[in-house]
């Protein structure tokens, strides 16, 4: 009876440890973009289509420009559905209009040079033109005529302003609970958290095709 006992005890412990074995093996070799990888990397989904980022922004000579396209997705989408760079609306179209993750970034990256190229022609600092990304372009006029320099509170003004020229529209869904409301004209702290991206971004593993961080340009 003893050696009975010893037996099975002995089989428990050997299927035991296999079993251990083999979840230490599955954990260690998990794949990018697997649950496990996204947790430990909040950016793997988004770093998937940093070689595509790249390229469209070499056509501009703006590749070096790399991580903040990257920060900028990951605040739009996470790198999640058809239009990872929530580029509809800044070719004029309705919202989740382009439903091709390689189209959104052709369009985002075109709007991206187009507000970098205006924001440096009125000569605003770099968080203007983030935040442009997200407000539009009349955004870096409303800095130039404030001093040139992207803040909260003057976000927060502009986007008021705009609330105010369609107040039916943007609303924040009626949710007066919204950390945006009343300013319900994008997000006022959208530039603020890119930053935090980028600077996030900076920790993990480099993006793929990127020459160098350009948080050096805040």
């Amino acid at each position: 009876m003893k050696k009975r006992r010893r037996k099975k005890f002995k089989t428990f412990f050997v299927l035991f440890m296999l079993f251990c074995a083999l979840a230490m093996f599955q954990d260690y070799f998990q794949q990018d973009g697997s649950p496990q990888s996204i947790k430990s990397d909040p950016f793997a989904n988004v770093k998937k289509y940093s070689p595509l980022i790249h390229d469209e922004l070499a056509k501009y000579n703006l590749e070096s420009h790399t991580n903040v396209l990257v920060a900028l997705m990951q605040q739009e989408s996470r790198g999640q559905g058809g239009d990872p760079m929530q580029a509809s609306e800044s070719a004029g179209w309705a919202r989740n209009t382009i439903t091709d993750p390689k189209k959104s970034i052709q369009v985002g990256v075109r709007h991206f040079r187009s507000v970098l190229t205006y924001g440096n022609q009125k000569k605003v600092d770099f968080h203007a033109i983030i935040q442009s990304y997200n407000m539009g372009i009349g955004y870096i006029d409303y800095i130039a005529k404030h001093g040139g320099k992207h803040s909260e509170q003057l976000a927060k003004e502009f986007s008021l302003q705009q609330v105010k020229k369609k107040p039916n529209l943007y609303t924040c869904g009626g949710n007066k609970d919204n950390f945006r409301y009343p300013y319900c004209y994008g997000d006022f702290t959208y530039s603020t958290k890119v930053t935090k991206n980028i600077q996030l971004l900076a920790d993990t593993v480099p993006v793929t095709g990127t020459e160098k961080t350009t948080s050096e340009s805040f």
